[in-house]
C-alpha cells in the first residue's frame, strides 16, 4: 500500500485473483454456507452452528471491504478469503490468515500459491520484514501449505483451544523477508 491508498490492490495469481469485495458476494458467500470440516479446522467444535444466513454473509463482505489488506479469493467466483492482520509499520510485522470455504478447492495447491502471492506482496510492496501466523496443531493440510510456502515453525503454544471439550496446541509460525527472498532466488536459479 502506497500513501495514497488505504486499501490494498488487487492481486493476480496463476489461475485466481485476489479483489475487494463486489456487488454479487453476499450471495457468493451465502451460498458457500459454512462446512463443518473446514469451520473445525478454524477452531469451532460440533456444536458450532453449521447454517449460514445472510445477515452473516453480508457482515462477511462488510469485513472484508474495511480491512486494508484483505481480499476475498476469486477463483472463477468468490471461495475464500486471505488477510494480512495486525499490521505494524514500525515494526515492520503483519500475520497472516487464510480461509477456503469450498471444500472441493482443498488439498489442490490453492491455498499454497495464495500465500505465496500475498507474502510477496507484504514483502515487496509493504516492505514487512516477517509475517506470522497461529493454527490449531491437527490442522496438517494447513501446515504443510504453510511450510511449502516457506513458513517455519516457531513454536507451539500448548493446550490453547478448548474445542469439544478437548484441549488443542496451536503452532506458531513465521517467515522473514530474507526467507521468502531466498526461496525465490534459488527456484529462479533452479
Amino acid at each position: 500500500m502506497n500513501a495514497s491508498s488505504d486499501r490494498a490492490p488487487d492481486l493476480q495469481g496463476n489461475g485466481f485473483v485476489l479483489r475487494r469485495p463486489d456487488d454479487g458476494d453476499v450471495d457468493a458467500r451465502l451460498r458457500l454456507g459454512r462446512d463443518p470440516e473446514i469451520y473445525r479446522m478454524f477452531g469451532a467444535g460440533r456444536s458450532f452452528p453449521g447454517l449460514f444466513g445472510h445477515g452473516e454473509a453480508a457482515a462477511w463482505v462488510t469485513r472484508i471491504a474495511g480491512h486494508p489488506t484483505a481480499w476475498i479469493i476469486d477463483q472463477g467466483g468468490l471461495i475464500g478469503e486471505v488477510r494480512l492482520d495486525n499490521l505494524n509499520h514500525q515494526d515492520r510485522r503483519a500475520s497472516f490468515a487464510i480461509g477456503i470455504f469450498d471444500p472441493q478447492r482443498l488439498g489442490k495447491g490453492l491455498g499454497t500459491a495464495v500465500t505465496k502471492r500475498v507474502l510477496a506482496y507484504a514483502f515487496d510492496e509493504l516492505a514487512l520484514h516477517r509475517v506470522s501466523l497461529r493454527v490449531l496443531a491437527f490442522n496438517e493440510r494447513a501446515i504443510a501449505a504453510y511450510v511449502k510456502s516457506g513458513f517455519s515453525v516457531e513454536g507451539r503454544e500448548r493446550e490453547s483451544a478448548l474445542i469439544d471439550g478437548a484441549w488443542h496446541d496451536d503452532i506458531m509460525m513465521g517467515i522473514l523477508a530474507v526467507e521468502f527472498d531466498a526461496r525465490r532466488d534459488g527456484r529462479k536459479n533452479e
